[in-house]
């Protein structure tokens, strides 16, 4: 009954405000039609001014964009050229060592024509392994023992000068010279020692060289370390680095790339690029990359008011770019982005003539909005009302949008049989459920507050007892709140007065208040519902643990549409409204509504309802 009420009087207001609808309506076309026209003129003189000023940049920009592309291209085409030339008939060992030193790249694997690994080779690969001289090496380690390093170190020295042991390799593959000259040097102490100096000086001189007999790779790298840590980091070898880099790359990819392009190697912050015939791959450190290039490209393509920056695939943008251009094939993903600093040098010219322009608009504008001021100053409560009804109508349909949408995915579900087992059915059943209720208390709220703002005060006063409103109200969150792990507490002592009052419109009140403090409490979620006896009044409190007001906020958390905290409230559903029913039905059953908060710790709302007259009797 009260709900048929209901729909009579919206339909009579609706009737009623027709003639307002169209008069705001011709209002507004008044208002809309020459400001939108002034607006469109207005954004067409700006857009044209700022095209032709972003033309004139780009006529004086584009050249030297592509001048500095055509710089970067070019430098990676001879990159390219000269992975392949450098050193092409040398062995792989020369080849690589030749490449790193003219800085064609920071370092390079080698492959074979049948695309096997040739530099950095594994030991397994190199030819001729002959036996190490017998007994030198026991021989040395014998007189370390005794005491007589001196002689040792002559012995082993004696083992990596002589010429006829360069060759000699051990059951591994490796040379047996170079790890006698390291042991010799290690046994010298005295870093004077002119012995020691001259053999220091040779083994330098034999890790740096990459001629026949070839050393492994690995061994190398190994003496080279070595080296370093007995000598001091100081000692530097030309080629450690990119054959730490080398045998890095080769752990992780040991197939060369299939195009000649320079990308990602699956390194850190190394890219790759193969020759044309894929016998090369190069290795570039990113960082030196970038310098090289970026150097190149503000030299070639200098300009005032504006820079060049070179941007890898993947890279942040770290600002939007004027113009961008491509540095050619063999670079897929990077761009040349211009970047203008500080504006341009047409910018003033613009704004001149973006300024008349804007005068002229605002000034037009400004007549219009005056004269519909001026002619819509009776309109306004009418407006308001307007506005507010939009609000309401926009709340609505955002609101039960998403129970409507649940309530249609979980049917078309279990209407398709997209469920494993009963259970699992049962449960989309019961989320059916949950969410029909919702959609149900949210139709309920939408129409008190409906109710609310027509002043309606339909509702059907009878004696009753506070238990029975409060046991319902927790029977029917109970089952959600168990369910989000909810610790709720309710509390009703026996024999309560009764009250009067309507028994839905207070289970609403309960409902709201219950629903928001679950809304606004974290994980841990602890909440009471009580009732007592106060001042000829029935306290209905209700307490939560979240994330509670400050004292402004409680003041306003009864007028529509507030919220606590607006981030939290995008998380949860709501819009503001269910605390304003509560106390439009509060205020109609004659009592009051209060709160008690502390921010970080909970809110306590009580509401107070009058004992019935006959019961006080």
């Amino acid at each position: 009954m009260a709900r048929s009420e209901f729909r009579r009087v919206g339909s009579t207001g609706a009737g009623a405000g027709g003639g307002s609808w169209r008069l705001l309506l011709l209002l507004a076309l008044a208002v809309a039609v020459p400001t939108a026209c002034v607006l469109w003129f207005m954004g067409q003189a700006v857009r044209n001014t700022r095209l032709a000023v972003r033309q004139k940049l780009i006529d004086v920009y584009e050249p030297r964009l592509h001048a500095a592309a055509d710089a970067v291209s070019n430098r990676w085409n001879d990159k390219a050229g000269r992975l392949e030339q450098t050193a092409a008939e040398a062995p792989p060992a020369e080849r690589f060592a030749a490449l790193v030193s003219s800085r064609a790249c920071d370092a390079a694997v080698i492959y074979d024509e049948a695309g096997g690994v040739a530099y950095p080779a594994p030991a397994a690969v190199l030819p001729a392994i002959t036996p190490r001289p017998p007994g030198v090496w026991a021989e040395a380690q014998s007189l370390v023992t005794a005491g007589d390093a001196a002689k040792a170190a002559d012995l082993l020295g004696g083992l990596f000068s002589d010429p006829g042991q360069a060759e000699v390799r051990d059951s591994a593959g490796r040379l047996v010279a170079p790890p006698a000259g390291l042991r010799a040097l290690e046994l010298i102490p005295d870093s004077a020692d002119a012995r020691r100096l001259a053999l220091r000086e040779a083994l330098i001189a034999r890790l740096n060289d990459y001629g026949p007999p070839a050393m492994p790779p690995a061994q190398r790298r190994f003496l080279m370390h070595r080296l370093r840590e007995t000598e001091g980091e100081a000692l530097a070898f030309p080629t450690l680095a990119a054959e730490d880099l080398a045998a890095d790359y080769l752990a992780r990819i040991p197939t060369p790339p299939a195009a000649p392009e320079l990308t990602a190697s699956g390194l850190p912050g190394v890219w790759r690029l193969a020759s044309a015939d894929g016998r090369v791959v190069g290795l570039f450190c990113e960082e030196g990359l970038l310098d090289e290039m970026q150097l190149l490209a503000r030299e070639t393509g200098a300009m005032p008011g504006a820079s060049i920056v070179l941007r890898r695939p993947g890279a942040p943008d770290g600002g939007e770019a004027f113009l961008t251009a491509s540095p050619g094939d063999r670079l897929p993903g990077w761009r040349l982005a211009l970047m203008l600093e500080g504006g341009d040098p047409f910018s003033e010219a613009a704004g001149r003539e973006t300024a008349g322009y804007l005068w002229a608009g605002l000034l037009s504008i400004g007549a219009v909005v005056l004269l519909a001021l001026v002619g819509g100053r009776s309109l306004l409560r009418q407006a308001k009302l307007t506005r507010l009804k939009n609000d309401f109508v926009a709340t609505v349909t955002h609101e039960l949008k998403t129970p409507l949408a649940c309530i249609r995915m979980f049917a078309e579900t279990l209407r398709e049989g997209r469920f494993e087992n009963e259970a699992q059915a049962r449960r989309y059943l019961d989320l059916l459920v949950s969410e029909n209720e919702r959609l149900a208390r949210l139709i309920d709220n939408f129409l008190t507050f409906s109710r609310m703002e027509r002043n309606k005060r339909a509702f059907e006063m009878a004696e009753l007892h506070p238990e029975e409103v409060v046991h319902e109200a927790a029977n029917v969150v109970a089952e959600r709140f168990s369910a989000s792990g909810c610790r709720f507490d309710v509390n009703v002592p026996p024999a309560l007065p009764a009250v009067s009052g309507d028994h839905d419109a207070l289970v609403t009140v309960l409902l709201n208040l219950l629903d928001n403090a679950c809304k606004y409490t974290g994980r841990d979620k602890r909440i009471a519902l009580s009732a007592e006896t106060a001042d000829g009044a029935v306290c209905f409190r209700v307490s939560d643990n979240g994330i509670g007001m400050s004292r402004r906020e409680a003041r306003r958390a009864f007028e529509r549409f507030f919220q606590a905290d607006s981030h939290l409230a995008r998380r949860a559903e709501g819009c503001g409204l269910g605390l304003s029913i509560v106390k439009f039905i509060v205020d109609a059953h004659g009592g009051t509504i209060d709160v008690e908060s502390t921010p970080g710790e909970g809110s306590t709302f009580t509401v107070r309802v009058p004992i019935a007259r006959e019961t006080e009797a």
